[in-house]
């Protein structure tokens, strides 16, 4: 669903790359960690599959369609969703309004959004009484949640997680984790996570290690 090929990158007035011909592939169904030490280039990898930097050398395809080729902001509005570390919900709207501001963006109808926002938060576990409440007033467990409900409202087939469980304790962590798997595994989701955390990783399918700018598959 998603392939790199000979990704080089290299910040501007740099004399050093921060990927050095990474190629790899990331598959619906399941779940694909990526770690290694900071600063050795993972999240740089992300920002160019999420269509937010452009390799400075080589390649990167979704469904066989090469993303040099693509409008980014539909490719970002409809082909993959983020997840970040810091939840990044908006602080004025409710959970729902949170969930349905991607679809807005779609030209959704409010009654199908509505409807379809309360689904997706059930489904992460958001019973009703947490619906309309603001971010403020959910723990950071809840607010992940929102933000996996969220990345699943546009549709997206793709889903890239950076350090999602970094701001959570460790039952919270679990349990996104298994949010995660279940996405992959019972609805055919690619979901890619970058990660410090050892136990994604050993709850993934596939496991890449990124050293100084070169990813090898563990």
């Amino acid at each position: 669903m998603l392939r790199l090929e000979d990704v080089f990158y290299r910040y501007k007035n740099s004399d050093r790359d921060v990927l050095r011909n990474v190629s790899c592939s990331f598959e619906p169904g399941k779940v694909h960690a990526v770690v290694g030490p900071s600063g050795s280039g993972k999240t740089t990898m992300l920002s160019i599959m999420a269509g937010l930097d452009r390799p400075t050398q080589g390649n990167v395809f979704i469904g066989g369609e090469d993303l040099s080729t693509m409008n980014l902001d539909e490719y970002r509005r409809e082909k993959i969703s983020m997840i970040f570390q810091a939840f990044q919900l908006f602080p004025l709207l409710t959970a729902i309004e949170n969930v349905c501001m991607p679809m807005e963006f779609l030209g959704i109808a409010k009654p199908e959004m509505q409807k379809k926002a309360v689904s997706l938060l059930e489904s992460v576990g958001i019973d009703a009484t947490k619906h309309k409440r603001y971010p403020s007033n959910l723990s950071g467990g809840e607010q992940q949640r929102v933000a996996i409900a969220r990345s699943l409202s546009s549709g997206a087939r793709v889903i890239l997680a950076d350090e999602p469980t970094g701001n959570l304790d460790k039952a919270n962590g679990e349990a996104v984790i298994a949010i995660l798997n279940k996405l992959a595994h019972e609805d055919g989701y690619c979901i890619v996570v970058v990660t410090h955390n050892m136990e994604i990783a050993d709850a993934s399918d596939i496991v890449f290690k990124m050293s100084d700018g070169v990813l090898t598959q563990v």
